[in-house]
């Protein structure tokens, strides 16, 4: 869902929400009284979800999963995005790392999680490398383009006045790139989501992944189906809450037209005039 000033907050909200919500309601009705064993009831899906929730481990394997996913993303942040500044800011660092770096992101990590799983074992430290380890290239990438889209103005104008380097990165370069940084911050986001779940299939004793792993194997299907739904949620959940960082860290990018501005001054100008 997409954020919009205070006043648009609420019409926006239900022109985006009409539909999904549209969605849920069919589908709870047209699974109602389902018999076939592959897809129970969305009631049935839905109480099973509350019951392993508030009754048995599943809030323990969402806490697992939601600090792993938590720790490698901002590991990746950190890394991607002090690594772009350098690389975006040096024009031969840029060019020679082009080819690696376009290798690296086809690289798929997915490949790697039985190797890492193997050579580190299954604790939280081989997810949260892995996470990092395929989070930080949309993160770097955004940011070296970013910092390599900034108006080359800008730039001749902070080596003109002779600013330091460490604060022409932080106060005109970083922000100039956040734009394009928040972009690859979401999506390292859903690449986060997907190698939490297979790392815990893979091997883990505990975590999302392997509740739906379990619960698959005892032919449990709304167990599995609930896991689904609940990665599902957390997904969401967590891209909600970076729209709403992005919203707040970059105001001067979503501030309103100076029309609109315009628009709402008129009537105070009018009675100052009159």
């Amino acid at each position: 869902m997409s954020l919009r000033p205070s006043g648009a907050f609420w019409p926006s909200a239900l022109k985006q929400l009409w539909l999904p919500v549209l969605c849920v309601a069919g589908l709870l009705l047209g699974t109602a009284g389902s018999t076939s064993f592959y897809f129970p009831p969305a009631t049935d899906v839905l109480a099973t979800l509350w019951r392993e929730l508030v009754h048995d481990g599943l809030a323990a394997d969402l806490l697992f999963s939601l600090r792993n996913i938590m720790v490698g993303l901002a590991i990746a942040i950190v890394a991607g995005v002090g690594a772009g500044l350098v690389i975006g800011e040096t024009e031969l660092l840029r060019q020679a790392t082009t080819p690696l770096l376009d290798f690296a992101r086809a690289t798929p990590t997915v490949a790697f999680v039985p190797v890492i799983i193997l050579t580190l074992g299954i604790g939280s430290g081989p997810k949260i490398f892995l996470i990092a380890l395929g989070s930080v290239w949309p993160i770097l990438l955004n940011t070296v383009s970013g910092v390599h889209g900034i108006n080359p103005a800008v730039h001749e104008t902070t080596r003109s006045y002779r600013i330091p380097v460490r604060l022409r990165l932080l106060k005109v370069v970083l922000p100039g790139a956040l734009p394009q940084i928040f972009a690859g911050i979401r999506v390292a986001l859903s690449i986060a989501v997907v190698l939490m779940v297979v790392s815990e299939i893979y091997g883990s004793p505990v975590g999302l992944g392997n509740f739906i792993l379990q619960s698959g194997s005892g032919f449990a299907v709304p167990e599995v189906w609930a896991g689904t739904v609940l990665i599902g949620i957390l997904g969401y959940g967590l891209s909600v809450l970076l729209l709403a960082a992005e919203y707040v860290l970059l105001g001067w990018y979503h501030e309103r037209p100076p029309r609109n501005r315009r628009a709402r001054s008129l009537p105070r100008n009018e009675v100052t005039t009159s």
